[in-house]
């Protein structure tokens, strides 16, 4: 028998008494966040990782022992598990904590509106913040302060899903400052949208609204040097920006009705419309300028076409085709799905950067950072070539699927059956999870608390545990 039937067997004929016991699993993953809690929340937030001993958090760009993470995985992410905990047990410490992570980020909300990467308590460190705080005090003028939001990996989206989360858990239906913080976050994201549909990396205020909306196109010329120009107020799709703005819409959205945020996603598909390229490269850049080019952003980011970004775009187009059923988002997602197939690299990855028109794949040299066509000898510290095909194969299973089809599937289980069908799937995820926590009620990643690590065994222990309540079992 092939091992993957063997697997798909073994799991449909498990029963719920082969299954792990909910209260175990549940009490593991209580174990954890108390411990989480207690000993590494900072003013309620959380860094990426920490010591051993829970003392120094770490995050992208530093260390300290005061300091918290907005960047996923920290606080964001972290406090959304711990409120999922809630909802799937009833237990009042999942509760707690998920409060307390939403409070560190009211603390830490910029007078822009949104999040920064990071944000360390110390008083004096503090200081070089300009806050949503500030202004509620009066004072107005930033200076030299940090007021700037950034969509860059996740971060003020991250803030964004776990608030609104937070906004409309009914327990928490009479937190006023909550719904004030998460109102004043969406009307200042709804404002830095450009009128062409798009966000740029960082905003400290809206969007100007005399900004061009025009195609996408070619440049006539660009730069093989690094022009070292400040991109983060060019239209990012990089890291996925955009598709994580989106993500955020949709769920504002679908749980508010708000035509707003409606409105908003029908103008960032108008966007991914207008940003596809030309043919012979029918895909998308990781930056645009206002003129609609494709432009430099950091040293290793030149303009080009992305093997990377682009599967986001047309996942984009494809859920607002599923929400609206307007044909003209499925318009752009063939031509595209073409260019991948013939854009493959010998090994059958794709590159992370095609040069404009040429179709080169680009590289760079390692520590010069001179673009080249030569893969031998590049940076270690960015993936300039990736498999996609796993990602493009999924996206076409679900491009043959109907609409109604594709919007029960986005529902979830409804019966109990199809619950016991999830418990089932989930449990040696879950059981694992349990298994790997310490003594203390840590998941080590080598010597360091990781939060990553946290938030993985956590969602893996949560959705056995709802599954299994959810299928009566």
């Amino acid at each position: 028998m092939r091992p993957l039937l063997a697997l798909i067997l073994s799991v449909s004929l498990l029963s719920a008494a082969d299954l792990p016991d909910p209260a175990v699993i549940s009490a593991a993953m209580k174990k954890a966040v108390i411990y989480a809690h207690t000993h590494l929340a900072r003013e309620g937030g959380y860094a990426s990782s920490y010591d051993k001993e829970g003392k120094i958090g770490e995050v992208e760009h530093g260390k300290s022992a005061t300091i918290t993470s907005i960047q996923p995985h920290g606080t964001t992410t972290m406090g959304l598990v711990m409120l999922k905990a809630w909802q799937a047990t009833g237990d009042e410490v999942f509760l707690s904590a998920a409060k307390d992570a939403a409070k560190s980020l009211l603390k830490c909300q910029l007078s822009s509106g949104g999040w920064g990467s990071d944000f360390d308590f110390d008083p004096e460190k503090a200081k070089k913040y300009h806050l949503r705080s500030d202004l509620d005090a009066g004072d107005k003028e930033p200076g030299k302060r940090n007021a700037y939001t950034t969509l860059d990996d996740n971060k003020t989206e991250s803030a964004l899903l776990f608030l609104l989360e937070m906004t409309h858990e009914p327990v928490c239906k009479d937190d006023a400052e909550l719904k004030r913080c998460t109102k004043i976050a969406f009307d200042a994201l709804l404002a830095a949208q450009a009128p062409i549909g798009a966000w740029p990396q960082q905003f400290n205020g809206p969007a100007d609204p005399t900004a061009p909306v025009i195609k996408a196109s070619y440049p006539a010329e660009w730069s093989r040097t690094y022009p070292a120009v400040k991109y983060t107020g060019f239209y990012t799709l990089n890291d996925n920006n955009l598709q994580q703005v989106a993500k955020v819409l949709f769920r504002a959205y679908e749980l508010e009705k708000d035509e707003r945020y409606l409105a908003a996603l029908k103008k960032l598909g108008e966007f991914f419309l207008l940003a596809q390229m030309p043919e012979p490269q029918p895909v998308w850049a990781q930056q645009y300028d206002r003129d609609m080019h494709p432009v430099w952003a950091r040293k290793f980011e030149p303009p080009s076409v992305t093997g990377n970004e682009s599967i986001g775009a047309m996942e984009v187009l494809h859920q607002l085709w599923v929400l609206t059923g307007d044909d003209k988002y499925l318009a752009p997602i063939q031509p595209a799905v073409a260019w991948f197939e013939r854009s493959k690299l010998p090994d059958g990855k794709h590159a992370r950067f095609y040069e404009l028109h040429t179709n080169k794949p680009l590289y760079f040299i390692a520590e010069k950072y001179e673009l080249t066509y030569d893969d031998s000898n590049m940076p270690t510290h960015y993936s300039f070539t990736a498999s996609q095909q796993s990602n493009l194969d999924t996206f076409k299973k679900q491009l043959v699927k109907g609409r109604e089809e594709l919007q029960q599937n986005q529902a979830g289980p409804q019966t109990p059956k199809e619950w016991t069908s999830r418990a089932k799937g989930a449990a040696s995820k879950a059981q694992k999870a349990a298994d790997s926590l310490d003594r203390e009620g840590r998941w080590l990643k080598g010597d360091e608390i990781d939060a990553g690590e946290f938030v993985k065994n956590m969602n893996a222990m949560t959705t056995y545990v709802e599954a299994r309540k959810k299928s009566g079992q």
